[in-house]
């Protein structure tokens, strides 16, 4: 058994990596780009998908303001290991909707993509939903299908979110994801999207991809971090 699948010690895992988390959000010396779309998007209401790319979900509460925007939940893979992520994010007040988007080559092994197309499409109509669209395996930077499809049908706003800091910790992971550290500078960058009308599905893939690479590029900018 893997120890991060015993529930035991993911509840005391995922307690410690919040407390850390909270702790390193509140010392970071925060720089925001493009603040106003957001802000717009959190005075109007409603439903809203958040897109940020798997290797900085490290990061991307920090983003959020939890007391001014809407309430948020995200999109969890249902794998055994999704569970730890579950407790983690839910002690940062990110509630889940379980379930993943499956890349084309991967249909075979979607674990719950269907159910949580339509639970997301759900939370659509009354919150926001935070999206990793190359989780939860990767390949890195390679958007699946499920943001762009989310935002045809529900018509919600796209907020893409570029988020960095420096120093951090950078796991040797398929994404190579990021942890924050304290006292660190950081950078929120955002842009924002609605799917436009009759748009092919490929195009806006490729159209959102770039986006969200430059927002995230515009970040790393800011405070000067580097990826291996």
């Amino acid at each position: 058994m893997r120890p991060l699948r015993n529930p035991v010690i993911q509840k005391a895992v995922s307690f410690t990596l919040s407390q850390w988390m909270r702790f390193c959000y509140a010392t970071t010396r925060w720089e925001h780009e493009n603040l106003p779309l957001a802000e717009e998007v959190w005075d109007q209401g409603g439903g809203v998908l958040v897109a940020f790319w798997h290797s900085r979900l490290g990061l991307a509460v920090a983003a959020w303001p939890m007391d001014r925007a809407q309430k948020m939940r995200g999109l969890i893979s249902l794998s055994a290991d999704g569970e730890f992520l579950v407790k983690a994010m839910a002690r940062l007040g990110i509630d889940a909707v379980r379930g993943s988007s499956s890349n084309k080559d991967k249909k075979q092994a979607s674990k719950g993509g269907t159910q949580a197309l339509r639970d997301g499409l759900r939370q659509l109509k009354v919150g926001g939903l935070a999206v990793t669209p190359d989780g939860p395996r990767g390949p890195a930077g390679v958007m699946a299908e499920g943001l762009p499809v989310m935002a045809r049908m529900s018509g919600a706003p796209v907020l893409f979110l570029g988020i960095s800091a420096k120093p951090v910790i950078q796991l040797n992971s398929w994404d190579k994801a990021v942890l924050p550290l304290p006292f660190a500078k950081g950078a929120v960058v955002w842009d924002r999207a609605t799917y436009p009308q009759g748009a092919d599905l490929a195009d806006v893939v490729t159209e959102w991809t770039a986006r969200m690479n430059a927002v995230e590029a515009r970040a790393d900018a800011i405070t000067g971090f580097k990826s291996r």
